[in-house]
C-alpha cells in the first residue's frame, strides 16, 4: 500500500505502515530492535482513533467518531489515577444470503486511545455519552486549591 497515493505522507504513517508489514512468525532473535506484536497492534489502534480534545473552563471534553458502534462494544476506563483509556472492537457483518464485498474500506478491529489528564483532572467524575455515533466522554476538573493563608507565630519572650 502506497500512503504516498492516500495523501498520507507523514513520517508517522511510514513507519506504522513498516510496522504493519513484519511478519508475525519473524523471529525476535534475528532482530532485537523490532516491535512486539503486541505494540504494533496497539499502534496500529491507536493511530486509526482520531479524537477532538477540549477544554472548558470546567471539564474537559474527549469527542471521537464511533459509527455504528453501540454502547456494549466501547469500553471507557481511568488507569493508573491520571490515563484515560478508550477501547473496544468493531466486528465486521456477517454475509447473508450470498453477499459479497466489493470493497471494503469501513475499518473493522480494535481500537483504543489513551489519554494522559492534567493534574487538575476529577477521575472520580467521568461521564461517557455515545449519540449518533459520536462517543463524548466528560471529565470535569477539581476546583482550584484554597490559597494558604499566612501562619501567625507567636514569638514568646525569654
Amino acid at each position: 500500500m502506497d500512503f504516498r497515493m492516500m495523501g498520507l505522507d507523514s513520517p508517522l504513517f511510514h513507519t506504522l505502515h513498516h510496522m504493519m508489514d513484519l511478519s508475525d512468525d519473524t523471529p525476535a532473535e534475528k532482530n532485537s530492535s523490532a516491535p512486539t506484536r503486541t505494540y504494533v497492534r496497539d499502534a496500529k489502534a491507536m493511530a486509526a482513533t482520531a479524537a477532538d480534545v477540549k477544554e472548558y473552563p470546567n471539564p474537559y471534553v474527549f469527542v471521537i467518531d464511533m459509527p455504528g458502534l453501540k454502547s456494549g462494544d466501547i469500553k471507557v476506563q481511568v488507569e493508573d489515577d491520571n490515563v484515560l483509556l478508550v477501547s473496544g472492537e468493531r466486528k465486521r457483518e456477517e454475509e447473508k444470503g450470498g453477499v459479497k464485498y466489493l470493497r471494503m474500506e469501513r475499518r473493522v478491529g480494535k481500537f483504543m486511545r489513551k489519554f494522559v489528564l492534567p493534574e487538575n483532572a476529577n477521575t472520580d467524575s467521568v461521564s461517557a455519552v455515545c449519540q449518533d455515533g459520536v462517543l463524548t466522554v466528560t471529565v470535569q476538573k477539581l476546583p482550584p486549591p484554597e490559597p494558604k493563608k499566612p501562619k501567625t507565630i507567636e514569638v514568646k519572650v525569654v
